[in-house]
C-alpha cells in the first residue's frame, strides 16, 4: 500500500490544468474544480489494484461530495469501450476521461498504475500516491484538506 505525506501549501506545485471530454462526451476542466479538494486517479481496466480502489473512491465521492470534494478518474487504457464497460459494471459515479502519455508527463510521469494525486482547494498538489493507496491514510489526508478553508 502506497502512502504519502501531505506537503505544505507553500512547497506544493499547482496541478497542471487540462480540458478533456469525459466518457459521456462532456467537457471536464480541472480548473473548474477550484475551491474543491480533488482526488485525481490514473488507472486502467487491466490494473487489479486500480479496480480495488475504485469502489472506495465511489463511496468517498458520495460521502464527501457535499463537502466540496471531487473524484476524477483518468483511464490510461488504449480505448474507451472497455473503460465504459468497466465503469458501468462497477457503477462508478464520478467523472472519468481518457488520459494519455502527455498528461502523465505533465503530472511528473505516470509509469506504473495506479497513481493518485490529491489537490487542495487552491489546485495545489498536496500528495502523490504511487501504487495502491492505503485507504485509511488517504481518507485522513482528504479529511485534513476538507477541514482547511
Amino acid at each position: 500500500m502506497a502512502s504519502a505525506q501531505l506537503t505544505s501549501p507553500g512547497t506544493a506545485r499547482t496541478a497542471p490544468n487540462f480540458s478533456r471530454l469525459d466518457l459521456n462526451h462532456n467537457n471536464i476542466r480541472l480548473s473548474s474544480y477550484r475551491g474543491k479538494v480533488v482526488l485525481l486517479n490514473f488507472w486502467a481496466t487491466w490494473c487489479g489494484p486500480c479496480l480495488t480502489e475504485m469502489p472506495i473512491f465511489t463511496a468517498w465521492q458520495r460521502e464527501y461530495g457535499s463537502e466540496k470534494f471531487q473524484v476524477i478518474g483518468v483511464s490510461m487504457d488504449d480505448g474507451a469501450p472497455e473503460v465504459i464497460a468497466a465503469t458501468r459494471k462497477m457503477k462508478i459515479d464520478y467523472r472519468v476521461f481518457m488520459g494519455d502519455a502527455h498528461l502523465g508527463i505533465a503530472y511528473g510521469g505516470v509509469l506504473g498504475l495506479p497513481v493518485t494525486f490529491l489537490t487542495d482547494r487552491n489546485d495545489k498538489i498536496r500528495a502523490r500516491y504511487d501504487g495502491a493507496a492505503d485507504p485509511e491514510g488517504l481518507r485522513k489526508d482528504i479529511e485534513t484538506l476538507l477541514r482547511m478553508k
